[in-house]
């Protein structure tokens, strides 16, 4: 069966990317193999990066696909199989993918959402950068280091207390009420 996703150029989307075993840590563990990946996926195959978290299990990232070009499917194949060639054979599979010579590091699929408006896109930007707080990682979006948050607080579009879980913020680093 072939899964059917839009085909929109210039798009930009939303992802979630998951491992398949949601208690690992590989991610985080092996991230200087999965930033390789993403390098030499970006460099043959460009887009723009919006924002991005890793977390130990899954990615979320939002991107900006180039103007005739809807090939992100084909990204995420490269990327998920440029980053499991880097990383030890030490995952369980099940028989299927024995049979199908698959590694079991990833979800055979993604999440994808188009994003279809600026306000969209901040919802998403928002949810990117606050999810290692949600997930309880951190007290604060600062503190997670996979996570282009930082490069928004340099960039002067986020202070850098924003995200905080502590008693004087509330969620994204707005005063509570």
């Amino acid at each position: 069966m072939r899964y059917r996703r839009l085909r929109i150029p210039a798009a930009t989307w939303f992802f979630t990317v998951a491992l398949e075993n949601r208690r690992s840590c590989l991610l985080t563990e092996h991230i200087e193999a999965l930033r390789r990946s993403v390098r030499g996926v970006h460099s043959a195959h460009p887009f723009y990066i919006i924002a991005w978290v890793v977390l130990p299990d899954h990615i979320h990232t939002v991107w900006r696909l180039p103007e005739e070009d809807s090939g992100y499917a084909m990204r995420w194949g490269l990327i998920k199989a440029g980053f499991s060639r880097q990383v030890a054979k030490t995952e369980d599979r099940g028989p299927s993918r024995r049979e199908k010579g698959e590694r079991g590091i990833w979800q055979r699929r993604f999440w994808e959402h188009m994003i279809r408006d600026e306000r969209d896109l901040n919802t998403h930007i928002d949810y990117i950068h606050f999810n290692p707080v949600k997930h309880g990682l951190v007290n604060q979006a600062r503190g997670w280091p996979y996570s282009t948050f930082h490069r928004y607080v340099a960039r002067g579009d986020l202070d850098l207390d924003w995200g905080c879980t502590d008693s004087t913020s509330h969620g994204f680093g707005e005063p509570s009420p």
